[in-house]
């Protein structure tokens, strides 16, 4: 390499490449589909709500929050690995060139993160909260230059601390961007004056920190091998990533659970395969997870065509995802010594699954309660559940 500048680039386009290598078997056809319905269902909801003319909701300070929190998240993407704490060290005198690439970066990939909010918050801030076009697009310039100060001190902070105390940083930022934002739509002139200070005196003080101290690489690196692990973790929902391993855990609060399944022979698979379920950090959680989204969408939606949309491609996914992970494992397991047919396993497979895909109807059911045909789309998932099971192999 001649330069971190090409340090940088060659960095980027291999993270690139593997972002899309695994993206692609996430956003598939049908999981457009789905957001296609999801965003339909959602912005039909939005606009019937300002219909009623809510005029009592406190619309600025409800959008002056949600973007407090969003800009104060503000993870620096640097990538650096662990061989830079000795490759790196001759050059650390020109850092800064290749931090500054590494921040311009997480500015732009995290602007969207608050621009759709805020644009979204748009009808809401002109009808409800009568704010004017000219406040608006002052309060967008705003949040632009708070997205990047929040990058900014926040990569400050990390490396002065070094790594430490993260979190009283972000609550202290989270509060100064809750209150620029909020005096820039009310167009407070002596809240935004009063507010600046903050935000000049606590970013100087940290870029004056961060000149003190040398670069702290282990907690940077822990910070970028936790990122990819994120990535990972997420794309593991929807094909195999060869870069990580479930965990598993004990779960004693649910050992209640094990006494559901009777004490017999023939019902030994059954027992492993429940075990395997309940302790498995991948297919637990990712239960977990997709019936969570199909009780906030059952409580959110109440239009019957899109949360039946909704709720069978879920189901769909929980099926096919929860099977195909539980009869495919490769690993040598307590059963195989067993004299028991291996038709068994199948059998305890999908005996398993339909009893899961039965909760996740029920926790459904109760949060779609109130909406139009609420016991719909619970049927709906039980039948697209058992379509799968006895359809896929």
């Amino acid at each position: 390499m001649n330069n971190l500048h090409d340090v940088w680039r060659t960095r980027f386009f291999h993270y690139i490449n593997e972002v899309q290598k695994y993206m692609k078997y996430v956003f598939t056809g049908h999981m457009a589909i789905v957001l296609v319905f999801i965003i339909g269902a959602g912005g039909y909801q939005y606009s019937e709500w300002l219909k009623t003319n809510p005029v009592d909701f406190p619309s600025i300070l409800v959008t002056a929050i949600v973007l407090g929190f969003l800009l104060a998240f503000s993870n620096p993407t640097t990538l650096i690995r662990e061989p830079d704490q000795v490759y790196l060290l001759p050059l650390e005198t020109k850092l800064p060139i290749y931090f500054k690439k590494a921040l311009n970066w997480t500015f732009w990939s995290q602007i969207l993160v608050v621009v759709i909010p805020f644009i979204i918050a748009l009808p809401m801030l002109k009808q409800i909260g009568q704010v004017s076009s000219g406040t608006i697009g002052l309060a967008f310039v705003i949040v632009v230059f708070m997205k990047w100060w929040n990058v900014q001190v926040d990569f400050a902070f990390r490396w002065a601390n070094r790594g430490q105390a993260v979190w009283g940083d972000r609550i202290v930022r989270v509060l100064i961007s809750i209150t620029v934002v909020a005096s820039v739509l009310l167009m407070n002139v002596w809240m935004m004056l009063i507010v600046a200070i903050p935000v000049i005196y606590y970013g100087f003080t940290w870029m004056k920190q961060k000149a003190m101290h040398p670069f702290p690489y282990e907690h940077f690196v822990k910070l970028e091998q936790n990122r990819m692990l994120r990535l990972y973790r997420f794309a593991n929902y929807f094909t195999d990533v060869p870069h990580i391993h479930g965990s598993i855990k004990r779960r004693q609060w649910l050992d209640a659970l094990y006494k559901m399944v009777p004490f017999k022979k023939e019902n030994t698979q059954a027992y492993l395969v429940f075990r395997t379920f309940v302790r498995t950090d991948d297919h637990f959680y990712l239960w977990v997870r997709l019936t969570a989204i199909a009780g906030i969408g059952a409580f959110i939606i109440n239009m019957p065509v899109a949360v039946g949309v909704f709720l069978a491609a879920l189901a769909f996914a929980t099926t096919i995802q929860l099977k195909q992970a539980l009869i495919s494992s490769t690993d040598f397991s307590m059963y195989m010594l067993y004299p028991l047919p291996a038709v068994y396993r199948k059998l305890a497979v999908h005996k398993i699954v339909r009893v899961v895909n039965i909760v996740q109807a029920i926790i459904v059911l109760i949060c779609g309660i109130g909406n139009p045909l609420f016991y719909v789309g619970p049927v709906i998932m039980l039948i697209v559940g058992e379509i799968t099971l006895r359809m896929t192999k």
